[in-house]
């Protein structure tokens, strides 16, 4: 079955600047699309969508325009990066829109101070996008989920895609309250959930079993026309590769049907991210 892969990092240390490389040196080297797609064209990736690697600020629009001009034929988009937080946001937003082939905007949270994301002009800022089609890509750690669930509630015209499961202690199999947050975010409709990052949270030898009560809460509180897939190549490197990931999804749905695979693998993505539009 096909996959759109819709969290797929590309590193180029020749063209831009990544300051957080310096503290995660397993991963500072050049991740390029001909390589990703060597590996993900025999898994059943067709298509992937681009995540913003949080290069530095000046650097941003430069990212978005490079990875979608004429990169690869199988980038289907990108989520570009933004600054909500920022008077001048507006100005960034029009610019970002105007590029065919943006799907969304991120700003990383799960490294910021709560606050950040709770401010007036951040709602605001957030509430814009739905103008304009795009969505948010809300990434924050376990124990920040109900300030993103309280975020989400603010923009509710803005789609949202939670990512990473909300990025659970799968090491450490922190469950609670971790189940109990990722129910309240899914009571909110216009919010939708990744299955991705789990691999990078567990343990370096972590067996499919580790990883399947967080993937099966999430779909099971979000539903299976609410949830999409995503490598978080090369940061899945860190405790496996992009094969046994996905060897590993198809594991963890494998009792599901294939109307629920195919919503899962592509079928959601295309439609929530807009693929081919």
């Amino acid at each position: 079955m096909r996959i759109l892969d819709t969290h797929l990092h590309l590193v180029y240390l020749d063209k831009f600047s990544y300051p957080w490389l310096d503290g995660a040196p397993a991963l500072k080297q050049q991740w390029s699309v001909e390589s990703y797609f060597a590996e993900a064209e025999k898994l059943g990736i067709e298509t992937a969508l681009h995540m913003e690697v949080d290069v530095a600020e000046q650097e941003m629009e430069d990212e978005t325009r490079f990875v979608l001009g004429n990169l690869h034929p199988r980038i289907g988009g990108a989520i570009a990066a933004a600054r909500p937080e920022h008077v001048d946001f507006p100005r960034h937003l029009e610019r970002l829109a105007a590029m065919p082939g943006v799907k969304g905007i991120r700003r990383i949270l799960h490294t910021q101070p709560d606050e950040l994301s709770q401010g007036d002009l951040f709602a605001a800022n957030l509430r814009r996008l739905a103008a304009h089609g795009l969505n948010f890509d809300l990434c924050v750690r376990a124990d920040q989920l109900p300030i993103g669930r309280a975020l989400v509630a603010k923009c509710p015209d803005v789609t949202f895609v939670m990512d990473h499961c909300g990025v659970p202690d799968v090491a450490g199999q922190g469950l609670d309250p971790w189940r109990d947050n990722i129910r309240r975010m899914a009571e909110l409709p216009n919010v939708n959930a990744k299955i991705s990052g789990v691999v990078a949270y567990a343990k370096p030898d972590w067996r499919v079993a580790d990883l399947r009560p967080f993937v099966e809460h999430v779909i099971d509180s979000f539903g299976w026309d609410r949830v999409v897939w995503g490598s978080d190549h090369p940061v899945c490197t860190l405790t496996a590769n992009l094969t046994r990931w996905v060897e590993a999804t198809h594991q963890l749905i494998g009792g599901a049907s294939e109307d629920e695979k195919a919503s899962l693998l592509h079928r959601n993505a295309e439609r929530i991210y807009r693929v081919g539009q």
